[in-house]
């Protein structure tokens, strides 16, 4: 299957135990992962959210970004396994610059772990820089571990 067979549409309630199950098995460690209150409450919050699914509904991938007054907050991302690896991480990190420019926001932020080595390189691809340290930021297999913050300037 190809990404394009891939429907991208906003999460619902609805897909919170499937969004759980995917990133459980997306994760290295079950620590790193959301829990359904977490999507929960971020659903109530208004978070954009946006899950993509294969044509007979599964869902593979997740996306939830905090809109603020001149910049965008990626809070999480998540692919399963079966997709990784296949563009549909950086098709999510283009539509949150698509929905940056839509509301005149000046810049993406994030968060993310030292050790995910992976997802660390995908963002230096996609243009975001590192720009600073929030010490014990993660919950972790023995005790926390710090965040790196990195950032991508959108241009109108």
């Amino acid at each position: 299957m190809s990404l394009a067979s891939l429907v991208i549409r906003p999460m619902g309630l609805d897909d919170v135990p499937a969004v759980r199950a995917l990133e459980l098995d997306a994760c290295a460690h079950p620590t790193h992962a959301w829990s359904e209150d977490n999507y929960r409450s971020s659903l109530g919050s208004g978070y954009w959210m946006q899950v993509a699914c294969e044509p007979e509904g599964a869902v593979v991938g997740v996306c939830v970004a905090m809109l603020g007054v001149d910049e965008l907050h990626l809070l999480n991302i998540a692919v399963a396994r079966a997709w990784q690896s296949q563009g549909l991480a950086r098709h999510f990190l283009a539509l949150l610059i698509e929905l940056s420019r839509q509301h005149h926001l000046q810049a993406i932020w994030l968060e993310v772990r030292p050790t995910n080595a992976r997802a660390r390189a995908l963002y230096a691809r996609q243009g975001y820089l590192d720009v600073g340290l929030r010490k014990q930021y993660y919950p972790a297999a023995e005790g926390r571990e710090d965040a790196l913050v990195m950032k991508r300037e959108v241009t109108p």
